[in-house]
């Protein structure tokens, strides 16, 4: 993760979001996961510092109500100490599911219009995104898929529907500078049409 910020950073990435934890990966092995949250313990309370001196904003994005309150409150911390910095926005994505949160925004703007603080003809593409966790945020223009696998895996389902997709054989712990270096050159050969015809 250190490797991935620090090369974002160095080629001018202004956005990088990362799978952290799905939705889905509460049901693997209690064991497992209390590793995998000591780890985001220790991410939260070691690293941070440093986002905080390269100028990286952390968001974390997903159902905190599933995560332990020690965790809620370093993520809380995290996200406020870093809220001004501009190099380059981080979002992790933490028990997190993408259609668990078209649902959720779904049911939000449910609620407002039962409340009558919205009308149907209010609900556009653009209104239904500001509901999502990503509100305020631009959309992928790269998905970029380790370890071979060429799935999206309920990942920001919404967002990505016009995101180019790079899937590459590398595993996650070994992505490399070379390996974001060389999928950004691959984006950029591409021609991005967005459903139009070309000139």
């Amino acid at each position: 993760m250190r490797r991935a910020v620090r090369s974002a950073v160095a080629l001018g990435v202004r956005y990088l979001t990362l799978f952290g934890f799905s939705s889905e990966n509460w049901r693997r092995p209690v064991l497992e996961i209390n590793d995998l949250m000591g780890l985001l313990r220790f991410y939260l309370r070691h690293e941070v510092e440093e986002l905080d001196k390269e100028g990286v904003q952390l968001r974390i994005i997903g159902d905190r109500e599933r995560l332990a309150d020690d965790i809620i409150t370093l993520i809380e911390h995290s996200e406020m100490r870093t809220q001004a910095n501009t190099r380059l926005t981080l979002t992790v994505a933490l028990s997190y599911g993408g259609r668990q949160e078209i649902v959720r925004a779904a049911r939000l703007l449910v609620e407002k219009t039962a409340a009558g603080q919205v009308q149907l003809k209010d609900i556009t593409d653009s209104f239904f995104a500001a509901h999502l966790f990503t509100h305020g945020m631009p959309d992928p223009d790269l998905l970029i898929r380790t370890s071979g696998e060429k799935r999206i895996s309920n990942f920001l389902l919404w967002q990505l529907a016009y995101a180019e997709l790079i899937f590459i054989d590398t595993l996650w712990p070994d992505f490399s500078h070379a390996d974001l270096e060389h999928a950004i050159s691959e984006f950029h050969r591409r021609e991005r049409r967005y459903g139009a015809v070309t000139g």
